[in-house]
């Protein structure tokens, strides 16, 4: 089992800065995909980032390629985006995942999942 902790969310303007983190415990996440997604009021959760932990391999959402950056802290199990250039449309529920797939980006392919953090942007 694995446990995901997320922290980070807030209040931001539009164009401004936010990190998000996400603190696994329980069992290791070496060999895990981990992941960010998003769900906003009334739509589906959506993906927007991945890093597979051995490697640091990355892979991005068009629309956050370019302002987001994935990162991983493997001494302390934490998994972080930082959120650049952000936009009144990346406001929602921010949740962090953990998955054995390769980069997944569908829901479906990640077994474990955090409680969620709230990023609302402000125009």
């Amino acid at each position: 089992q694995v446990q995901l902790v997320e922290s980070g969310g807030g209040l931001v303007q539009a164009g401004g800065s936010l990190r998000l983190s996400c603190v696994a415990s329980g069992r290791t996440v070496s060999g895990y995909t981990m992941g960010w997604f998003r769900q906003a009021p009334g739509k589906e959760r959506e993906f927007v980032a991945a890093i597979w932990w051995n490697s640091g391999s990355t892979r991005y959402a068009d629309s956050v390629k370019g302002r987001f950056t994935i990162s991983r802290d493997d001494a302390k199990s934490t998994v972080y985006l930082q959120m650049n250039a952000v936009k009144p449309e990346d406001t929602a529920v921010h949740y962090c995942a953990a998955g054995p797939n390769y980069l997944a980006s569908m829901r479906t392919q990640y077994n474990y999942w955090g409680q969620g953090t709230q990023v609302t942007v402000s125009s």
